[in-house]
């Protein structure tokens, strides 16, 4: 008979030590799983994990039972949960316009649109058009 092996189960939490590793985790994960949501909750119960769970619930609000559950593999977490989680870990969502075949002619991007530059206060051409004061005795326009 050959030797039996002991092995320990693999926690990806135990190796995310830096903030950099742990949004590229995420990043990761977000971008291979598709529509399994319980992929998500479980790669952002992950990186909860690797920081502090008790500190997290504080911040959220929510007990720390609840988030283990909630971010589990099998958990079902609401939109609203992860927002709080995603915002207490310092995180944000960003949309990106995914390239299908038929919008190879159409830009991914638009550039966004520009404000227009704004003068240093005081300085007349930044003033607003001045109305006629109502002192002056003209009813026109009321």
């Amino acid at each position: 008979m050959g030797k039996l092996f002991k092995t320990t189960r693999w926690d990806s939490a135990q190796h995310l030590g830096t903030e950099e590793e742990r949004a590229s985790y995420l990043d990761a994960c977000l971008e291979e799983a598709g529509d399994d949501a319980g992929f998500v909750a479980h790669a952002l119960g992950v990186v909860a994990r690797s920081r502090n769970m008790s500190q997290l619930a504080r911040d959220t609000g929510l007990t720390r039972e609840g988030l283990y559950k909630a971010l589990a593999e099998e958990g079902n977490p609401s939109f609203g949960t992860v927002l709080k989680v995603m915002g207490a870990l310092g995180y944000r969502f960003s949309v990106v316009r995914e390239t299908r075949a038929g919008d190879a002619a159409k830009p991914a991007v638009r550039p966004a649109a520009r404000p227009a530059p704004v003068k240093a206060r005081g300085s007349r051409a930044a003033a607003a058009p001045r109305r006629a004061s109502r002192k002056s005795g003209s009813r026109a326009g009321r």
